[in-house]
């Protein structure tokens, strides 16, 4: 027996809390207190109604529940036969009370439950605000509640979008009212309907369209303008660089940079003798510098320096005396021609 009665308490443990969070599925979602021209029963009579949802996607049975209006039931020192006589129990035997997932139930209000299983004596008056709340089986969990205002004949008071949040309720006209549907309440009118009530001349649209026009063409004129001054810089440097050619620094850089090895390497070299032949090294740095300054001519824009340089190898007399004698100069006789004397002929 000590068993069985762990067991079944274990098992109250365990379901309890389940059903607790099955309870918050259920939540009410829309309330109209003046029906004049909403829902009629199947007597052909307004009352005011209830919506209830079950916003989970799981299937969940309301029977044996309880709608009220009765503030008193708050009263947590109240006995629970004497709570359940000021509530309304939703009748068991109802298909349409066993709500599968995202599905609604809607009950007749100021009614009674002798005209149907969805007809309820819960009060409720127009003129004054109604609080209205949902209990669980037992008569003792609160599992939704909500105080409605004082609404115009066939206005609603729904909760927005089915989330659940008790301060999210909104009044809802006559021609929005969703009863038996989801709430479309977070559904306003459109940017372009709205546009055109604001402005029913056009004259806001003109004008925002000639601006987008003339802030296109600014754009325009500034990316053509800058690209133009790229352009302009691309060819001032093309010029420059024609009129100016780096060869001669490239060529000077290279020329310092194979004198400055040379000297490395004969200083190096200097060292490892221990200063032998220094008169060599120094001839030899002397000559690489003397060959530096011979190679490399002036860098100027556009100027090309040439340096004479004599070789001699144009000297003709210096060349012609190395393969002849030294040439006496003579004096040559003119020969006479022996004359005839006039007499003889």
């Amino acid at each position: 027996m000590k068993k069985i009665a762990f067991l079944l308490g274990l098992l109250t443990v365990i379901c309890l809390p389940m059903h607790a969070q099955m309870d918050a599925s259920i939540k009410l979602n829309e309330v109209l207190t003046d029906n004049r021209s909403s829902l009629i029963d199947e007597y052909g009579t307004r009352h005011a109604w209830v919506e209830i949802a079950n916003i989970s996607h799981s299937t969940y049975n309301i029977r044996g529940m309880y709608l009220t209006t009765d503030r008193s039931v708050l009263d947590k020192s109240m006995s629970v036969p004497e709570r359940v006589k000021r509530m309304s129990i939703i009748p068991n035997g109802e298909a349409r009370t066993n709500l599968s997932g995202r599905q609604l139930i809607v009950f007749q209000l100021n009614s009674q439950p002798a005209k149907g299983a969805l007809h309820l004596a819960v009060n409720v008056d127009p003129s004054k605000p109604t609080w209205i709340a949902l209990y669980n089986g037992n008569a003792t969990q609160l599992i939704d509640s909500v105080t409605v205002p004082v609404l115009q004949a066939d206005q609603s008071f729904a909760r927005i979008a089915n989330n659940g949040t008790p301060a999210d309720w909104e009044v809802k006209s006559g021609d929005r009212v969703t009863v038996g549907i989801q709430n479309m309440t977070t559904v306003s009118e459109s940017k372009v309907e709205k546009f055109k009530r604001e402005d029913p001349h056009g004259f806001a649209m003109a004008i925002m369209a000639m601006g987008i026009v003339f802030l296109c063409l600014a754009l325009l004129w500034i990316f053509f303008t800058l690209f133009g001054m790229f352009m302009r810089h691309q060819e001032a440097a093309k010029k420059v660089i024609n009129k100016q050619p780096i060869k001669p620094i490239t060529m000077t850089v290279e020329k310092t940079m194979e004198v400055g090895h040379k000297t490395g390497v004969i200083l190096q070299e200097g060292l490892k003798t221990k200063g032998i032949d220094k008169e060599v090294y120094l001839a030899v740095i002397g000559m690489a510098l003397k060959q530096y300054q011979d190679d490399v001519h002036d860098v100027e824009s556009g100027i090309i320096t040439i340096k004479h340089h004599d070789t001699g190898w144009d000297d003709e007399y210096s060349q012609m005396t190395h393969f002849h004698d030294p040439v006496v100069p003579t004096t040559h006789t003119a020969p006479q021609i022996p004359t005839t004397p006039k007499n003889a002929l």
